[in-house]
């Protein structure tokens, strides 16, 4: 059809048929993603597939946790309140530590820590998620649990409210003691937030993100501490499943990052777009309901893994279109012009060569 003798034409052939070798398109993708995810590792940030590498640069949303995200998670007891005139001060602080010795959460540990009395025995100790922990001593059934769970109880009288108020109000988390009679004592703990936490929000607002708290803490603390770091939106008084229906809402809305550290954390770490669990202190069925965790602790590595998702996703596309725009130059110049067989092997091998050292750019020490 063109002219060509029967040589001239296989020849044109063979060329052809080493251009088209698709070596280059093949490796640019798992070259790519494969440095993204060795370049989040370097940071400390490990990610459990290149699918949630690729995914992270679309969030639009990301919930975070208070305690032990935003904040330290190593709370201090700072004040205490007795309000019982049938129990003496003494009394009442060793049944408060009894009860929130037994408990590993931050603030139960805090209160425990922070009274220097003797722990009594405790019967029939349980955990309520979300509320608090209760036991029986000496055959009298006491709580240890938040504002919530106090005035569920109906136990929240106007002094009482009063004063969870005025501590709240300065960025304290109060623990409630009562027995079945009433409120015995009030245990106030602060928490300080992470130095890290305040950069990571501005960095997170920079990129387009809306950020919001989701505690189980009470409202007036959580804002507190929310406009400390600059949180867009809060959420407090939730119960794990609370939190896992706001998920669900914000995740149906536009895709949505959950940032926590604990066993109340986990399904909506498991519900997210993608879960970010912190690592250095959290439990371990929030490391395996998370597809990120950061290792350090740093909340600055969530807008980093968005960052480095996005550079990812350039190079990706870089790879693909230098894989496929080489081969179409040499294609046309096969067929119309005069591209020999060494110049169709530098079109694949070199093709190839130039993919992957583009993908290995993403393991350059970059910020």
């Amino acid at each position: 059809l063109m002219g060509w003798l029967w040589l001239t034409a296989i020849y044109k052939a063979l060329v052809l048929l080493v251009i088209a070798c698709p070596c280059a398109l093949v490796i640019s993708t798992p070259v790519t993603v494969v440095s993204g995810l060795s370049a989040a590792a370097r940071r400390g940030i490990l990610v459990k597939g290149g699918a949630y590498l690729e995914e992270a640069r679309k969030l639009r949303v990301v919930a975070l946790d208070k305690t032990g995200t935003i904040t330290a998670g190593t709370p201090q007891l700072v004040q205490t309140r007795m309000l019982s005139t049938s129990t003496d001060a003494a009394q009442i602080e060793r049944i408060a530590k009894s009860l929130a010795a037994r408990s590993d959460h931050p603030v139960s540990k805090a209160v425990a820590t922070g009274i220097d009395a003797e722990a009594l025995e405790v019967d029939n100790f349980a955990a309520e998620l979300g509320r608090g922990v209760k036991g029986d001593i000496d055959g009298q059934s006491y709580v240890l649990g938040n504002h919530r769970w106090i005035h569920e109880r109906g136990q929240c009288s106007a002094e009482v409210e009063a004063l969870m108020l005025a501590m709240e109000q300065q960025g304290q988390t109060v623990s409630v003691l009562a027995s079945a009679q009433g409120v015995l004592g009030l245990f106030a703990v602060a928490d300080t937030t992470k130095e890290s936490s305040k950069q990571a929000i501005a960095e997170l607002k920079a990129l387009g993100i809306r950020t919001v708290m989701l505690t189980g803490d009470n409202e007036a603390t959580a804002r507190a501490i929310a406009a400390q770091v600059g949180i867009d939106e809060v959420k407090a008084n939730l119960l794990p499943e609370d939190k896992l229906q706001v998920i669900n809402g914000l995740v149906a809305q536009q895709p949505t990052g959950m940032v926590g550290d604990g066993v109340n954390d986990s399904p909506s770490l498991a519900a997210a777009s993608i879960g970010f669990s912190m690592g250095g202190a959290d439990t371990d069925i929030a490391k395996e309901a998370a597809d990120v965790v950061i290792m350090n602790d740093d909340l600055r590595r969530v807008p980093e893994t968005v960052l480095l998702s996005k550079r990812t996703y350039a190079i990706l596309w870089q790879n693909i279109i230098f894989a496929l725009g080489i081969k179409a130059v040499f294609f046309v110049l096969a067929v119309f012009g005069n591209a020999s067989m060494w110049m169709a092997v530098f079109a694949d091998m070199g093709a190839s060569l130039l993919v992957v050292f583009n993908g290995l750019r993403l393991l350059r020490g970059r910020k």
